[in-house]
């Protein structure tokens, strides 16, 4: 940091590029790009790059991650606090706003129509950003026998998901524990013969990552309410790894049919609203905390689910070279991400059916087409499926 950079210009330009960041991830890391390094030059290029790879470790928005890292080494612990808050607000004000709009008690025909329609939509996003993944993945896996594992995992991720519902986050722990255990057995082999040395102590930094987090809380969870609300959000916030979708199969079985917040058709619009406002994905998190307990309960989703990105970054970023370097921690993420890849992909069926009437079932074949076979923009597309969805109800057609 060579400059003493106003919190006022932070809280400025980071809120700027939440309020126009359209488009997830992408759009998020290419104006704060152009901001910190093309515009302002406060970041160099292999900082900025560095700051991408480092965040992409963590569990949680990664997108998000980052506007908190960058702040923080433009202004250190207060400008990553502002910086992460400017950069989440915008976005959370109109999703909550648009909310209270769908989720209405007796909202607009037209309103109802543009959600089925959005929310019809969303399978096929599902199956887009799982899509997105699969090369990156695949690469990272190596060949042979880890490219079978990287099957077997996907396969895990995918029935966890239609399966077991908020469960999925121990299939993800356990592919990454896997992974560690198969590739540290694979590289101990390698080096039999080499010398007879003992079994060393595991070198400082290569430990795997703890999972001893507290995944049974039985009695938060069982009191339903804010209690249930706040630990929805935490899996959300600290326990998704790969990217904003993970989170539909990590929310949907508590939100619809564990404590009964939403209808299925109402998580799909909190979805395609998630989708459609700037800002990170995770957001979609508030709409279910506005389902739950209003808006006092959308805050708190959103509080709950964004404080774990704020503490890893302040509590991490002086380490992140490190964390880069860490093996376990490379090969936890190596057999934790196909397992997320078909989680996201096989949250796509219980979306799918999900819906109710055969033009829902016609605005998701469009959407499919649209996506997946002419690989073009998801906003757009879920702002016509809202709009066909509008005209379907307008002109008779059944709402669901």
């Amino acid at each position: 940091m060579t400059e003493q950079v106003p919190l006022t210009v932070i809280a400025k330009e980071w809120g700027r590029i939440g309020a126009l960041g359209f488009g997830g991830p992408p759009a998020h890391i290419l104006l704060l790009r152009r901001l910190c390094v093309e515009q302002r030059g406060w970041l160099a290029a292999s900082e900025f790059e560095d700051g991408i790879a480092a965040t992409n470790l963590l569990p949680g928005p990664a997108s998000t991650q980052l506007a908190i890292f960058t702040a923080w080494r433009v202004r250190g612990t207060a400008g990553a606090l502002v910086g992460g808050a400017a950069f989440i607000l915008p976005g959370l004000a109109l999703i909550l706003l648009l909310a209270a709009l769908f989720l209405a008690g007796n909202p607009p025909r037209w309103v109802l129509g543009a959600a089925a329609g959005a929310g019809a939509a969303v399978a096929a996003v599902a199956a887009q950003a799982a899509t997105a993944l699969v090369p990156a993945s695949l690469q990272r896996s190596g060949g042979g026998p880890a490219r079978i594992r990287w099957a077997c995992y996907l396969l895990l991720g995918a029935a966890a998901a239609i399966l077991t519902g908020p469960w999925l986050v121990l299939v993800l722990l356990a592919t990454g524990a896997a992974e560690i255990a198969f590739r540290r057995g694979a590289r101990r082999t390698s080096r039999t013969g080499d010398t007879a040395a003992p079994a060393t102590r595991r070198p400082e930094g290569d430990t795997p990552p703890r999972t001893a987090l507290p995944l049974l809380v039985p009695g938060l969870a069982a009191t339903g309410g804010l209690g249930a609300l706040a630990w929805v959000a935490f899996k959300v916030g600290a326990l998704s790894y790969g990217g904003g979708f993970v989170i539909i199969p990590l929310m949907q079985q508590d939100a619809v049919h564990r404590y009964h917040w939403m209808t299925d058709g109402q998580f799909l619009n909190a979805v395609a609203l998630g989708q459609i406002t700037p800002g990170p994905v995770v957001q979609t998190v508030a709409v279910v905390g506005y389902a739950a307990a209003g808006i006092l309960g959308g805050l708190l989703a959103a509080f709950v689910a964004f404080a774990p990105s704020f503490a890893l970054v302040l509590l991490g970023a002086a380490h992140f070279d490190r964390l880069r370097a860490n093996t376990a921690v490379q090969d936890f993420l190596t057999g934790a991400g196909p397992a997320v890849i078909g989680a996201i992909a096989g949250s796509a069926l219980p979306l799918a059916l999900a819906l109710h009437h055969p033009w829902q079932y016609a605005i998701l074949a469009l959407a499919a087409i649209w996506l997946l076979a002419l690989r073009r923009g998801v906003v757009p597309c879920l702002l016509a499926a809202g709009t066909l969805g509008t005209l379907a109800t307008l002109s008779g057609l059944p709402l669901p």
